[in-house]
């Protein structure tokens, strides 16, 4: 049997009674395959030495190799990894989505584009730049004027991060540069309602708490994808060595006063627990000379009041011997002659003004001279001199 028969062939034979008179409708298109075939397999030019020899066909050849090249690359862009230090935002027709789960993520080649965004913490000096691992201050930035009318340098650090990556790409063209430009507007509004005392020594927490807080709800209200995360004072100073060195002093002096102060309350916590003591001791004599004054009162109550009972019954007697205790008190040691209506002498136990001596002679003399004598009555005036008796004058005398 030829192989190169066609089945259908003999089929046709068959229907037409096997006679082989009809013409069969697929003898034809057996011999044009076989012509094809001679042709396919005829070469394309023979050489000089009669050897068939093939055409080369190049594109075919390319056509294979691009296409397993685009195989390969299309193969490559299927899917991206993710790891945990970034955001993947998804691009599919212009529709953006963002993923944030790290592994490996699958994704449709040339339709869908993937862009990573950090997740950590940036930041971005205001008012210096590094050159080199060196700060170089920058005066349009860091020159600021204060609410004293003073200038100032100073240098801000702001800490920022990607809150959203979506609009963080697409919601803003330079969201970085939206950020640093609403952080200097709101540093050189808040440093300018601060004096320039404020600004470099004391006040810096505080300002920098201000900055953060208005320039976080701006961020929210822009709502461009970034959030801040802090914001910083790094230097701050005055703008000549004259004014910075003055300020210096004063801050050497806030120190000082701080020191002073310190100093005083050890002081007064080491003194107050002592005047507490002195004050109790002092209140304890104070109450037991209290207690003396009034014990000393009442003595002289109750002498006073037998005093004057005793008075009560004898009036003169009490008033005399009241006169004689007194001018004994005031004139002691002395000896004093008194004489009476009587001319009846005296004699009270007083010292004389003269030395013992000269007082014994006068005495001796006194004694030699009359009672009713003109030297005793120098003395001491007679009771008849005024028209007054002494009981009376001596009654005076203790009044």
């Amino acid at each position: 049997m030829n192989g190169n028969r066609n089945p259908y062939e003999d089929l046709w034979k068959a229907m037409s009674g096997g006679n082989g008179s009809g013409k069969s409708p697929f003898e034809g298109s057996k011999r044009d395959s076989d012509e094809g075939d001679k042709q396919n397999k005829e070469p394309d030019r023979i050489d000089s030495n009669g050897n068939p020899v093939r055409r080369f066909r190049p594109f075919k050849g390319i056509g294979i190799a691009l296409a397993v090249m685009i195989l390969v690359f299309a193969g490559m862009n299927s899917y991206y990894m993710l790891d945990e230090e970034n955001y993947a935002v998804v691009t599919t027709f212009g529709s953006a989505e963002a993923v944030s789960q790290a592994g490996l993520h699958f994704k449709i080649p040339f339709v869908q584009h993937v862009k990573k965004v950090s997740k950590g913490i940036m930041g971005m000096p205001i008012g210096y730049t590094l050159d080199s691992g060196e700060s170089v201050s920058i005066d349009e930035e860091s020159v600021m004027i204060t609410k004293d009318f003073n200038f100032v340098n100073t240098d801000f650090y702001l800490e920022y991060m990607v809150n959203d990556p979506v609009k963080y790409l697409y919601a803003s063209a330079e969201p970085e540069a939206t950020l640093k430009m609403l952080a200097q507007s709101y540093i050189r509004d808040t440093v300018g309602i601060y004096n320039v005392d404020d600004v470099i020594t004391t006040g810096k927490t505080t300002i920098q708490s201000e900055i953060k807080e208005k320039l976080t709800n701006r961020m929210i209200e822009e709502d461009i994808g970034l959030s801040v995360v802090n914001i910083t004072i790094q230097d701050a100073f005055p703008p000549t060595t004259e004014v910075m060195n003055a300020f210096k002093n004063v801050e050497n002096a806030k120190q000082g006063k701080e020191t002073a102060i310190n100093n005083a309350n050890k002081d007064r916590n080491e003194k107050i627990p002592q005047a507490e003591a002195e004050c109790d001791q002092i209140i304890k004599n104070a109450e037991a000379e209290k207690e003396a004054r009034i014990n000393e009162a009442q003595g002289q109550v109750s002498r006073f009041e037998q005093m004057y009972a005793e008075y009560s019954k004898y009036p003169l007697i009490t008033k005399q011997r009241m006169f004689y205790e007194t001018m004994e008190e005031l004139l002691p040691g002395m000896k004093v002659y008194l004489v009476d209506e009587s001319g009846t002498q005296k004699l009270l136990p007083l010292d004389n003004f003269m030395s013992p001596s000269q007082g014994s002679a006068a005495n001796n003399h006194g004694l030699e001279q009359n009672a009713g004598s003109e030297g005793a009555q120098g003395a001491l005036p007679s009771s008849e001199e005024n028209g007054q008796t002494f009981s009376d004058r001596e009654s005076e005398a203790a009044r």
